[in-house]
């Protein structure tokens, strides 16, 4: 497994914007398909976007494509999600996840799909 640590959350007003990111350790981050997710207070745990191991390709949820961009830095061991347009209902602690290999992005989006996953951090959109 790799540890993961997320940061950049925080208390954003509704339009505004946050990068999280999410830094690895302990293997070769550059094998790792990295995914992001979000936890709502008393919701399940839903997927936000993915990125395969190269970043040549990405996968978002409809609930934010267009306003979030997944990205990394296989040089950082780094992972981030900028999140631009934020609304009230994207407020949840955020979570990244690692898995190494070539996995198909369908299985990204479940949390079955990782072996590895970070503490998480909030981040809290006000109206």
């Amino acid at each position: 497994q790799v540890q993961l640590v997320e940061s950049g959350g925080g208390l954003v007003q509704a339009g505004g914007s946050l990068r999280l990111s999410c830094a690895a350790s302990g293997r070769v981050f550059g094998n790792y398909a990295m995914g992001w997710f979000r936890q709502a207070l008393g919701k399940e745990r839903e997927f936000v976007a993915a990125i395969s191991w190269s970043g040549s390709i990405t996968d978002y949820a409809d609930s934010v494509k267009g306003r979030f961009t997944i990205s990394r830095d296989n040089a950082k061991n780094t992972a981030y999600l900028q999140m631009n347009s934020l609304k009230p209902e994207d407020t949840a602690v955020y979570y990244c996840a690692g898995q190494p290999g070539i996995a198909p992005m369908t299985r990204l989006r479940g949390t079955d799909g990782y072996d590895s996953w970070g503490q998480g951090t909030q981040v809290t959109v006000s109206s």
